[in-house]
């Protein structure tokens, strides 16, 4: 089995960043991906970054530039460092990993983002 647990959501101005962190425990495996997807109030779950065990990035066209994904293998941590952040980036954060063709999730950090 796989855990996953983030942490790093809160309130914030727009315009400023925040950071998420994600820890994962369990049998996570050297080759995976890792990512980020979200949810927004009345829409529906989206990916915002991913990335493989070698590092490889792939973002949604709508936090490129602004958004970051990162991981630290050794720690079997990833990370997403969100700056310019906006109001439609409001949304229940989910901590990702795909192992095959099995896909876990962490319980969600919400991110509000005040105009």
């Amino acid at each position: 089995q796989v855990q996953l647990v983030e942490s790093g959501g809160g309130l914030v101005e727009a315009g400023r960043s925040l950071r998420l962190s994600c820890a994962a425990s369990g049998s996570t495996f050297r080759t995976n991906v890792m990512g980020w997807h979200r949810q927004a109030p009345g829409k529906q779950r989206e990916l915002v970054a991913r990335i493989t065990s070698g590092g490889s990035t792939n973002y949604a066209d709508s936090v490129k530039g602004r958004f970051t994904v990162s991981r630290d293998n050794a720690k079997n941590m990833v990370y997403l460092q969100m700056n310019s952040l906006k109001p439609e980036d409001t949304a229940v954060y989910y901590c990702t990993l795909r192992l095959g063709l099995l896909d876990y999730w962490g319980q969600g950090t919400q991110v509000t983002v005040s105009s």
